[in-house]
């Protein structure tokens, strides 16, 4: 079973920058679909960005322009930039890789948290 873990995460000022890592136990199969979601408290989980193996990325609108996901398959490893941060984008941050079936198959990391404040 595929396992991935998060680091990156920490306190940072609004219009600060954080760049979260996602590394993989094992090769991912090009077929996944790897992604960022993120749960803020009293919140549904939402997808943050996603991108496939061959560079098509999907992102929230929230996050368009200011977020920026990629994915080095050598390394097994997924990024996400995320640039000028707001408060709101305080959250804990997931990992995932999802094949995508007609009944999804998801593998999760632990989360790591950002917070954004002054």
């Amino acid at each position: 079973q595929v396992q991935l873990e998060e680091s990156g995460g920490g306190l940072v000022q609004p219009g600060g920058s954080l760049r979260l890592s996602c590394a993989a136990s094992e090769s991912i199969p090009s077929i996944y679909i790897m992604g960022w979601y993120r749960q803020a408290p009293g919140k549904q989980r939402e997808l943050v960005a996603d991108v496939t193996s061959g560079g098509s990325t999907n992102y929230a609108d929230s996050v368009k322009g200011r977020f920026t996901i990629s994915r080095d398959n050598a390394k097994n490893t997924v990024y996400l930039q995320m640039n000028s941060l707001k408060p709101e984008d305080t959250a804990v941050y997931y990992c995932n890789a999802k094949l995508p079936r007609i009944i999804p198959t998801h593998y999760w990391g632990k989360g790591t948290l950002v917070t954004v404040s002054s």
